[in-house]
């Protein structure tokens, strides 16, 4: 008869020479796995932050040896790539991008503690591990309980298929049971889901009762400024456009140049990755979902949303769901990415003719988004998917930059970090968001953006439950 699974216990996530994996394709640009080689303690938690359009599913897995291409600084190689590249682009419209899958990529298995009170079922799950090794760890297990290194994995599924969403936890936890050579009850009772977002409580009974497991409902502010604080250490995690353009400014210097005010394809800044990261607090996590919660945290990491808007990523991918045959959110970028907004949008010199320079506005600013699709008393015009896409995008992002800009003027902030997975390392959005700060603070004030920025919720629950703390919700509302 096999041991019970211990109850979990404190403990804290060792993220020294922590790297970000290579990306595998355009959908996981913005959900890299994280390989962090000395940390050794079990996990076997899952976290799960259900949102109004998708789902973000937090794991930690146990690994023997590296991923199989983490980076050169992960694995201990020698390249001639020094440096991390920057988010890149979508595909453009005329390349297909990888059709969604309910069973997104297996990496390895939930660690629970039962290495910790028995041996018996180590070897039984682990056969592609070299028996000496296997051997010498048991032998070692008063130094060194577990196999060091794991990566921290990510996946997200549309909220209105959660089920798939389902489907792969439950799978999930029956490959690590068998992994581990433990029990499927017994790996059920050491696996808890910290859930969060206002899914928690939507979706509850059918995590607890089609998964069989302890589900704890977090808060989700809390677990957006834990994910936060967590993510932004991590290095070459957060980046931002520097004060040095990518082409020179004619006649003049960076420092020196007049910003030109905020419009289509705005002047590009070399993209800067924090190798080395520090705390950033204070600052302004404008979190961009469905709608956008804008939150105010102070040096000691409290917290109070301050602001927001509707006018979020559920609103581009529903207009756009009406006006284009998009059907998917990466479609709809990557639409925008071959799109002309001005075939839609009127711009200063559609009604000028020229630049209305007395104000500072250039001929090609956005007058009206939208302002040439409606003629009074013409046959209605047809415009491309690309172009409404181009000028959706645009419309959505500078609202959002701007009212980022007022509230960071408001309470004296200057670093503004930009969340959620509306951004999706797009670069026409970073650029768009990053410029408009840029320009209304007089560069005064900085945009800052995550590779990870959609999963801070997840990323949140998952740490807490690391921690420790207990004031979660465990039973019905």
């Amino acid at each position: 008869m096999s041991s019970p699974l211990p109850t979990a216990r404190v403990i804290h996530v060792d993220t020294r020479g922590a790297v970000i994996l290579d990306e595998a394709s355009p959908e996981t640009r913005d959900s890299r796995g994280i390989y962090l080689p000395n940390y050794i303690e079990p996990v076997s938690h899952i976290a799960v932050d259900v949102g109004g359009s998708l789902a973000k599913v937090v794991y930690f897995t146990r690994s023997p040896e590296p991923p199989s291409s983490p980076s050169i600084l992960a694995t201990g190689g020698n390249s001639s790539h020094s440096s991390i590249p920057t988010p890149p682009s979508p595909p453009s419209a005329g390349q297909s991008l990888p059709p969604n899958s309910s069973h997104p990529r297996q990496n390895g298995a939930l660690t629970p503690m039962v290495l910790d009170n028995s041996t018996s079922h180590v070897g039984s799950g682990l056969s592609g591990l070299h028996e000496s090794l296997l051997h010498e760890t048991i032998l070692r297990r008063v130094s060194l309980r577990h196999f060091p290194g794991g990566s921290l994995n990510f996946e997200r599924f549309e909220t209105d298929s959660i089920d798939d969403c389902v489907r792969f936890i439950q799978e999930l936890i029956e490959r690590s049971a068998a992994i581990n050579g433990v029990p499927i009850e017994e790996m059920k009772q050491g696996v808890k889901i910290m859930a969060t977002g206002g899914g928690a409580h939507r979706f509850y009974e059918l995590f607890r009762d089609t998964l069989d497991v302890e589900v704890l409902r977090e808060d989700e502010m809390e677990c957006l400024i834990e994910g936060l604080k967590f993510i932004s250490l991590i290095p070459d995690e957060v980046y931002f456009f520097s004060d040095e353009l990518i082409q020179s400014v004619a006649h003049a210097s960076p420092s020196s140049a007049a910003l030109e005010r905020p419009g289509p394809n705005p002047p590009k800044f070399a993209v800067t990755f924090e190798g080395n990261p520090t705390p950033q607090l204070p600052c302004l996590l404008v979190n961009i979902g469905s709608g956008v919660s804008i939150i105010k945290v102070d040096e000691d990491g409290t917290f109070e949303r301050v602001s927001g808007t509707s006018l979020g990523g559920g609103t581009l991918w529903g207009l756009l769901s009406l006006l284009t045959p998009a059907t998917s959110f990466d479609e709809m970028l990557a639409l925008s990415e071959a799109g002309d907004n001005e075939a839609v949008d009127m711009l200063v010199k559609d009604i000028y003719g020229q630049d209305y320079s007395k104000l500072g506005l250039k001929s090609t600013m956005i007058a009206s988004s939208f302002g040439k699709v409606f003629k009074k008393g013409k046959e209605k015009r047809k415009f491309s998917p690309e172009d409404i896409s181009k000028s959706l995008l645009y419309a959505v992002s500078n609202n959002i930059g701007q009212i980022a800009y007022m509230n960071a003027e408001k309470y004296g902030l200057n670093k503004i970090y930009f969340g959620g997975c509306f951004i999706r390392g797009h670069p026409a959005t970073i650029a768009t968001l990053s410029y408009a700060i840029r320009f209304w603070s007089k560069g005064t004030k900085r945009a800052l953006f995550l590779r990870h920025e959609g999963f801070l919720g997840a990323i949140g629950a998952w740490i807490k439950n690391i921690d420790g703390d207990r004031e979660s919700e465990t039973g019905d509302a």
